[in-house]
């Protein structure tokens, strides 16, 4: 999947209060994902037509408080009957021996599940990738999952 970045919209936000710290151009995608662990402060949002090819509107991306991981947080548009499907897949695919802090829960007011993905235990993350390499992951684990969502059905 490749991101058209003159149509990416960004906003780098305080997380307690969800304010708008900054919107930021395509270039801050440069900026090493090892920026969240200097501003655990802070999320960026993320958001490009692109995304609907893999069923999710915007990407938040931050350090996890608890657990120290790069998180990954997105709605999948996809229906609640696909549960069994999501949880075995993010089971399969996230690779640790420590405790998988990811969540996926069907928020049926809004017709989508909220899912929290660790980054750190996705293949091929590495923490001197830039924000950039690691949206890149994102969008393409999720592209797997909504592939074997489609191939469930």
């Amino acid at each position: 999947m490749t991101i058209d970045l003159s149509r990416v919209y960004i906003e780098r936000c305080n997380k307690e209060t969800e304010e708008i710290l900054e919107k930021e151009s395509a270039s801050f995608l440069n900026t090493s994902i090892s920026y969240f662990k200097n501003h655990l402060n802070e999320f960026l949002y993320i958001q490009s037509p692109v995304f609907d090819e893999i069923k999710v509107d915007a990407i938040s991306m931050e350090v996890d408080d608890v657990f120290g991981t790069y998180m990954a947080l997105f709605g999948l548009k996809v229906q609640k009957k696909h549960t069994k499907t999501i949880k075995n897949f993010l089971e399969q695919h996230l690779h640790t021996n420590s405790i998988k802090n990811y969540s996926a829960l069907f928020a049926g007011n809004e017709g989508l599940w909220e899912i929290n993905l660790p980054l750190n235990f996705i293949e091929g993350f590495q923490e001197d990738m830039t924000i950039e390499q690691a949206l890149f992951l994102t969008c393409d684990f999720i592209q797997n999952l909504v592939q074997q969502i489609e191939i469930s059905e």
